[in-house]
């Protein structure tokens, strides 16, 4: 949720990164370019994969395993409600792009997003048959998704098939020394 609303901030209005002392402002126009560099640049949890469509994939299973959990609770916490409306919102957004993009997909890249999904079906399978108490704390200790989800997400619903920036293009880090 945290990523989320920053990346809504960044869309508004110019966005200052400080980076070593330097801080590097960027123009709204070029805010997306930047937030997707960062996000690329940044490792994923182990077992995600690397390929877009497949991530997706990964991303929504973990949101709407989380929101089921959360679901299983029967509370009426109100952060906890917003919570599961929040992973709600992602669940759809995530469907919503990988059904845009599965007619591109090669068969081989669906059965990688099938199989990343189903890891994390199984997974959240295990958390289901914990015990109140047990499935109250899990559903605490979600962190969130990887940055990387949401643009993930975005250049495959709009069928972007360039490299994402890197932090060099972005003016992040500096680029390749010249000879």
């Amino acid at each position: 949720a945290m990523a989320i609303g920053l990346a809504g901030t960044a869309a508004a209005q110019d966005a200052v990164i400080r980076t070593g002392g330097t801080d590097a402002v960027f123009a709204s126009q070029n805010t997306e370019r930047m937030w997707e560099a960062v996000a690329y640049s940044n490792p994923l949890p182990p077992g995600a994969p690397t390929a877009d469509y497949p991530l997706v994939a990964w991303c929504e299973a973990m949101v709407s395993g989380h929101v089921t959990l959360g679901e299983s609770l029967q509370t009426d916490d109100e952060l906890d409600l917003e919570l599961i409306e929040l992973g709600r919102a992602e669940e759809r957004k995530f469907r919503r792009a990988l059904e845009v993009a599965g007619p591109r997909q090669s068969p081989e890249t669906l059965d990688l997003a099938e199989s990343a999904a189903a890891s994390v079906r199984v997974r959240w399978s295990r958390v289901m048959e914990l015990d109140l108490d047990a499935r109250d704390e899990t559903f605490g200790l979600f962190f969130g998704l990887p940055g990387r989800c949401e643009h993930a997400a975005r250049r495959i619903r709009e069928n972007v098939t360039t490299p994402p920036a890197t932090l060099a293009e972005v003016g992040l880090e500096p680029g390749p020394a010249a000879e």
